[in-house]
């Protein structure tokens, strides 16, 4: 019998996503973003977390969903990679949910485009969809080396400023 899963869970509009909570360093409220000039679309700017530098990727810009409107403050989802923390701006925070790994199940083949790409699979809950997102895929695959190089180049700039 296998282990069950834990996973910290975050809405974007109705549909819940969840990724594994050994990824996620912290949730937090709105912060302050600075934009990006010439960014990946999907980069909506850097905010300072204490101190530390972080790119800010709009959630719903990066898997092709239509925007909210400016009044609704996204939570910053912040997860630790190999290249340091990267903030996934979500609608609304979940739960930590723990499930067993017999609710999973593997996206079906017929599922094409970018959600191919990003989603892992999905638990099957008594009340909803749990839809599994790669958190290395989401902030590797787009041209991120384009925006991380843009990116260093602004830190540089206001760290300089500083």
């Amino acid at each position: 019998m296998s282990l069950p899963q834990q996973f910290c869970t975050f809405y974007l509009g109705e549909q819940c996503y969840g990724l594994d909570v050994l990824k996620v360093q912290e949730v937090v409220r709105s912060q302050s973003l600075t934009r990006v000039p010439l960014a990946h679309p999907a980069v909506r700017g850097l905010i300072n977390l204490r101190g530390q530098i972080v790119t800010a990727i709009d959630l719903r810009r990066r898997l092709n969903l239509p925007d909210v409107g400016a009044n609704n403050e996204p939570v910053n989802v912040v997860l630790q990679t190999d290249d340091g923390a990267v903030s996934l701006l979500v609608d609304d925070i979940g739960d930590v949910l723990e499930v067993s790994q017999q609710q999973f199940e593997l996206p079906p083949e017929t599922l094409q485009g970018v959600a191919r790409e990003f989603i892992q699979g999905a638990y099957k809950l008594p009340d909803r969809l749990l839809v599994i997102l790669d958190p290395e895929r989401i902030v590797s695959v787009m041209n991120l080396s384009e925006a991380k190089s843009q990116s260093d180049l602004h830190r540089a700039s206001l760290l300089h400023e500083e």
